[in-house]
C-alpha cells in the first residue's frame, strides 16, 4: 500500500501502546457506497513498530465525510464542504438555514457532516447558491421564526450578494449583445469592450464641476465624442462601446443597461408624462480603469461640452461627418474620426 507521510511527531501509539515516532499518513481507499466504486484520500496514523494503520475518532470521520465527497462527486452533487460554503456566504446558522428552506431542524448539520443529501434538497442548495434574490424571499417568509436582529444580518449580507450578482448579469447580458458587433474594429474603435471603464468614465463626467444637467443625452453623445477623439489621436477608442445613428445623435448598444451598471450615478427623475436619467457625483476619489491620457481626453471633451444643454449637443451631432454619412439606426464606423470637429 503506498503512503504519503504528511507530518511525524513523538507520541503515545495507541497501537502498540509505547511512545515513539507517530507518522501521520494519507493513502487511497477503494470502496463502495450505495453501489458505487469511489478513490479517496483518507488519513491515518502510521505505527511502524506494528507495520499498521489505525485512526482516531476525529480521522474516521474526517476518512468517512472524504468517502461521501467522493460519492458525491461521482453523483454531480454538492460536497459537504460546498453545503457549508453555501451557508457561510449568507453567514447563516445551520438551525436558521433549516428554517429558511422548512426543512427538519438538524438536516443542514447532518448534511455537512455524516448524510448525503437526496437529489431534491441538492438542487435547492444550488438554486440557494445562485440565487440570492430567492435567499431574500424565504428570508421575509420566515421572518417570524427568526430573530430580528439575525434577520437583520441575514437580509444585509444577502442583498450585498444579490446587487453584486445583479450587475454580474447585467455585465454578462451587456456582452452578449456586444457578442456580434464585438470582432469589427470599425465599429468597436479597436477597442474591446471594457465595462470597467464605461463606469468610470460616466462617473469621471458626472463628477465634473465643469459639466451641468448632465442627462442621458448629453451623456450619449458625450461618450460619443471621447471615444471618436481618443481614436483620432491614439488609433483606440477608450471603452470599446458601439454606437449607432438614432435621431438625437449617437447612441451605444445596450445604452438602457449600461446606466444601470454598478458604480454608474443614474438618479431617475419624474419629469411628469416622462422619467429622466440623471447622472451626479460629488466627488471622484480615483477611475483605476482609466489612464492619465485617456482622462486628458475626457478632460478636452468636458471643455467643450461640459456647459452645453442637450439641444446644442444635438445640434453638434448632427453636423458630424460621422452621422450624417450613416443611415438611420446603422452602425456608426470610426472610419470618420478623422472629420471630427474637435
Amino acid at each position: 500500500m503506498e503512503m504519503k507521510i504528511i507530518h511525524s511527531k513523538n507520541k503515545l501509539c495507541s497501537c502498540c501502546m509505547e511512545e515513539h515516532e507517530v507518522k501521520t499518513v494519507c493513502v487511497v481507499e477503494h470502496t463502495s457506497f450505495k453501489n458505487v466504486y469511489v478513490d479517496f484520500d483518507a488519513t491515518y496514523f502510521y505505527c511502524d513498530r506494528a507495520e499498521e494503520l489505525y485512526a482516531d475518532e476525529a480521522q474516521m470521520r474526517e476518512n468517512d465525510i472524504a468517502m461521501k465527497d467522493a460519492y458525491r462527486k461521482s453523483n454531480k452533487l454538492l460536497t459537504s464542504q460546498e453545503i457549508v460554503g453555501i451557508r457561510e456566504k449568507y453567514s447563516i446558522s445551520q438551525m436558521d438555514f433549516c428554517i429558511l428552506l422548512g426543512w427538519g431542524g438538524k438536516t443542514i448539520t447532518r448534511y455537512e457532516t455524516h448524510q448525503v443529501q437526496d437529489k431534491a434538497h441538492d438542487t435547492i442548495l444550488k438554486k440557494m447558491d445562485k440565487d440570492p434574490e430567492w435567499f431574500l424571499e424565504l428570508l421575509e417568509c420566515s421572518r417570524e421564526n427568526l430573530a430580528e436582529e439575525a434577520y437583520k444580518r441575514y437580509y444585509n449580507i444577502a442583498t450585498k450578494i444579490y446587487e453584486l450578482n445583479q450587475d454580474a448579469y447585467l455585465r454578462r447580458a451587456i456582452e452578449a449583445q456586444y457578442a456580434r458587433v464585438q470582432s469589427d474594429r470599425q465599429y468597436n474603435g479597436n477597442t474591446e469592450l471594457a465595462l470597467d471603464k464605461v463606469v468610470d468614465v460616466i462617473r469621471y463626467l458626472a463628477a465634473s464641476k465643469e459639466v451641468s444637467n448632465l442627462y442621458k443625452v448629453k451623456l450619449m453623445k458625450m461618450l460619443w465624442f471621447a471615444d471618436t477623439l481618443s481614436y483620432k489621436r491614439r488609433g483606440s477608442a477608450i471603452t470599446g462601446l458601439v454606437y449607432q445613428a438614432l435621431p438625437m445623435g449617437a447612441v451605444p448598444i445596450a445604452h438602457a443597461s449600461i446606466i444601470n451598471l454598478r458604480g454608474v450615478p443614474c438618479e431617475e427623475v419624474d419629469m411628469g408624462e416622462t422619467i429622466a436619467y440623471h447622472f451626479k457625483l460629488e466627488e471622484i476619489s480615483e477611475c483605476p480603469f482609466l489612464s492619465k491620457d485617456e482622462m486628458e481626453i475626457l478632460d478636452i471633451v468636458i471643455d467643450k461640452f461640459g456647459k452645453m444643454q442637450k439641444r446644442e449637443i444635438v445640434e453638434f451631432m448632427h453636423k458630424e461627418e460621422a452621422y450624417k454619412s450613416t443611415l438611420p439606426r446603422e452602425l456608426i464606423s470610426f472610419k470618420y474620426a478623422e472629420f471630427l470637429q474637435i
